[in-house]
């Protein structure tokens, strides 16, 4: 019997609005059969870090504040310098997901500040792997990825609601994002054992 992959959601959440979708990557990815731990990054614990060092992905996470993740989130990815310096981290799978006020929000850049921390310390970026949604006269705001992202899980929340106000389709895109990580960790797990 093969060990279960090990999936750890890193993440920051200001007003509730990212923890939720931290929950929904995490119910995902128990879905698909994994071993999950939700670290918050403002909170870890040496033994929370040890977590991080044997799961085979992490999943990091924040809302989208001033173009960028929390300053929460920065400190956390300047204290995993101890890790890159000995390359502990690489070939990890490796994923992120945010939120913001705006539609838009400037949330790319934040994916891209996550992809930037996992490749410094070589680890795989796994992408939502989702078309867009809501795109077409046909199509739905209710769609999965109806943000159209396609480096990881966005979602939108309108600034005056609060974590209960976080849209279903994000909810289920960020679902999806921990089934698709748990997915390739197991497909990245069998080829190890295969060499």
């Amino acid at each position: 019997m093969t060990a279960a992959v090990v999936v750890s959601i890193a993440y920051h959440s200001g007003y509730g609005h990212t923890a939720v979708l931290a929950e929904a990557v995490r119910a995902g990815a128990a879905e698909a059969g994994a071993e999950v731990h939700l670290i918050k990054v403002d909170e870890i614990t040496e033994e929370q870090w040890g977590i991080l060092d044997r799961s085979d992905a992490i999943v990091f996470g924040s809302p989208t504040y001033m173009g960028t993740a929390t300053g929460a989130f920065h400190v956390f990815g300047e204290a995993t310098s101890a890790r890159w310096a000995g390359q502990d981290w690489k070939d990890k799978l490796a994923a992120g997901f945010t939120n913001s006020g705006s539609k838009s929000g400037d949330k790319l850049h934040t994916l891209q500040f996550f992809q930037t921390l996992a490749a410094q310390h070589g680890m795989h970026w796994v992408n939502l792997g989702l078309l867009p949604g809501w795109n077409s006269s046909t199509a739905s705001e209710n769609d999965l990825n109806r943000l159209g992202f396609f480096t990881g899980a966005a979602a939108q929340t309108d600034t005056d609601r609060g974590p209960e106000g976080v849209h279903k389709a994000d909810i289920a895109t960020a679902e999806h994002l921990g089934r698709r990580v748990t997915q390739t960790a197991r497909t990245f797990a069998r080829g190890r054992a295969a060499e």
